[in-house]
């Protein structure tokens, strides 16, 4: 390993919640520098300031926080202040740090002032497609002199400052070889590029420009990122070289898809983080899932801890192929980490979607109970948000007579069914009635009015939850208290 110490980067653009990709990609980020015992900076990104919003850092930073993925550097996560020594770390307050930048490769030749318009631009492109070349812009045959392009900005003149690729007198073609951690070597030829801008004319830096002055100047050492920017590199390999600077090690993940294969979008439903967080998606199943999009654990694992994920990775385990996100795999997972969660924790998680929907469920204070009924119905869970189904049974003031019981109600043996369960229930000397117990009273039911079957059974039903259809009575009778119980078959036989 390096004696260099490790820094990576997580760089969004805050423009709308976290996508699971970006989510994976810090996620990768993230466990790399804790497997290194290196340093995770997290730059915000926001030069385009058209989609860039203050609400759009807010979101993804909280996102962030309920992955559980703690940087060590850059906006604090509740002041959002700048907490390291080598920021700002928004791109939004480092823009006189880009503009030193430009002057000194204007002045070194690199780069020039560029005065053409929009038009002249694109009749230039225009031309060379005609001519089946590619719509590259180069250098024009005589450069503004430095002293006279000043001048005519001092007047108020724009211009665009251009990274020149081939200066003349250097050969016009070179090979740039990069030798990416997760695609091996990957050659770019110079001339894949034309003259790219640094500076618009509207004084703004562009993203290539900024991304690698950021990466040089906070001493990132290596960038794992999407695919998608494999062909940034080139550029950004261009300005390390014209500034003397040391490139950092590049690993470009592979993309994620869609079932269809497509790369994953919203017509692919839930696409970002906190789309599954408002479905009842655990962060640490979520977290889990992206990991094995795109990597492998070494043994074949794929439930795995924060601390198994820290310890067992590794870049070298990264697959350069796509992966596609298989919602069906999601679910079970996270099924597997909500059964697991120790109850009092599983309680808290439930709250918010409990009370999202209204319910009250004043026993859940008696830890006794709260067991019983997690024990009982976190089997029927897959996410946080099945619970309020499975509690509605549970609360009072959601008790009513549903219109699927007309029929029950109209049958001739129900009233004396209703009227021997209330009997049996005030006999009962306990708060609560075992599992044991309903089947001894549902018998003594049968026996006293001599009604079996279906006609005993449903009326007994809908005197507990107000339908004929539903969880089974002898896990629900059990959660709840016998005068809840009571003031049900009550309101029944008012009925």
């Amino acid at each position: 390993m390096s004696s260099t110490p490790v820094r990576v980067r997580f760089a969004p653009s805050p423009t709308g919640y976290l996508h699971v990709g970006g989510a994976r990609t810090a996620l990768y980020n993230f466990l790399y520098a804790k497997k290194t015992g290196g340093e995770f900076i997290l730059r915000v990104e926001d030069t385009d300031l058209e989609r860039s919003t203050e609400e759009s850092m807010r979101m993804q930073i909280n996102d962030l926080k309920w992955l559980g993925l703690k940087w060590d550097e850059g906006p604090h996560p509740e002041t959002h202040a700048d907490m390291g020594p080598y920021g700002p770390y928004r791109q939004s307050h480092r823009k006189e740090i880009y503009l030193q930048h430009a002057q000194k490769l204007v002045e070194s030749g690199r780069a020039y002032y560029d005065f053409r318009t929009d038009a002249e631009l694109d009749a230039i492109k225009e031309r060379l497609i005609k001519t089946g070349k590619p719509p590259q812009i180069e250098a024009p045959e005589t450069l503004v002199p430095l002293t006279e392009a000043r001048a005519r900005l001092a007047k108020g003149e724009t211009a665009a400052i251009r990274f020149q690729v081939n200066r003349k007198g250097e050969p016009e073609k070179r090979e740039y070889v990069l030798n990416d951690l997760v695609r091996g070597e990957v050659k770019f030829p110079s001339d894949m590029v034309g003259d790219f801008v640094c500076i618009r004319s509207n004084g703004m830096p562009v993203y290539n420009f900024c991304c690698a002055i950021d990466d040089a100047l906070m001493k990132i050492t290596h960038v794992f990122r999407a695919e998608e920017h494999l062909s940034n590199t080139l550029r950004q390999m261009m300005l390390f070289e014209a500034f003397g600077y040391a490139s950092p090690k590049f690993g470009h993940l592979s993309f994620i898809l869609g079932p269809d294969k497509q790369k994953l979008s919203k017509r692919h439903g839930a696409t970002s983080c906190n789309d599954f967080r408002l479905k009842g998606y655990m962060p640490e199943a979520l977290c889990n899932f992206i990991l094995l999009s795109g990597w492998s654990s070494p043994d074949g694992r794929e439930i795995l801890s924060r601390e198994e994920q820290i310890e067992l990775f590794t870049y070298e385990r990264f697959n350069s192929a796509p992966a596609v996100f298989d919602d069906t795999k999601l679910l079970w997972m996270n099924s597997m980490y909500l059964r697991a969660l120790p109850h009092e924790e599983l309680w808290s998680r439930l709250q918010p979607f409990l009370k999202e929907a209204g319910l009250t469920i004043p026993q859940g204070d008696d830890v006794q109970w709260r067991d019983h009924a997690l024990s009982a119905f976190k089997t029927s869970m897959q996410t946080l948000a099945d619970a309020p189904k499975l509690f509605e049974a549970l609360d009072d003031s959601k008790f009513s007579l549903k219109p699927e019981a007309t029929e029950v109600k109209a049958w001739p043996d129900t009233l004396k069914v209703w009227a021997a369960w209330k009997s049996e229930l005030e006999k009962h000397a306990a708060k609560y009635i075992t599992e044991p117990e309903f089947a001894a009273i549902q018998d003594r039911v049968k026996d006293q009015t001599g009604v079996k079957g279906k006609q005993l059974f449903q009326p007994i039903r809908v005197a507990v939850i107000g339908t004929p259809q539903g969880t089974e009575l002898k896990v629900l009778v059990p959660l709840l208290a016998k005068s809840s119980l009571i003031n049900r078959v009550d309101r029944c036989l008012k009925a």
